[in-house]
């Protein structure tokens, strides 16, 4: 057990550095969108809820998984274990 929350925190750890090089993909693709004027103005609003709604899922899921290591740190981590 302990070895698995050893390699979960790892890769949470991971997800949280990643966190803004999602964002500023985000933040990349729109302005090339702008600066290229491949989208019309209506639909560069909606290229922006969506760039901004895919990058606020690598949040959603960090969140999920520091909670969910919370969790296990609190099942076996937590010193004494009940018999």
């Amino acid at each position: 057990a302990y070895a698995g929350i050893i390699l979960f925190s790892l890769t949470t750890v991971f997800q949280l550095v990643t966190l803004p090089t999602e964002f500023n993909a985000s933040r990349r693709a729109i302005k090339a969108i702008e600066e290229d004027g491949i989208l019309t103005e209506e639909e560069q609003k909606g290229a922006k809820k969506t760039l901004s709604a895919a990058a606020m899922t690598y949040v959603a899921a960090t969140a999920v998984a520091l909670a969910q290591l919370l969790r296990l740190i609190a099942i076996f981590g937590g010193g004494r274990r009940r018999d």
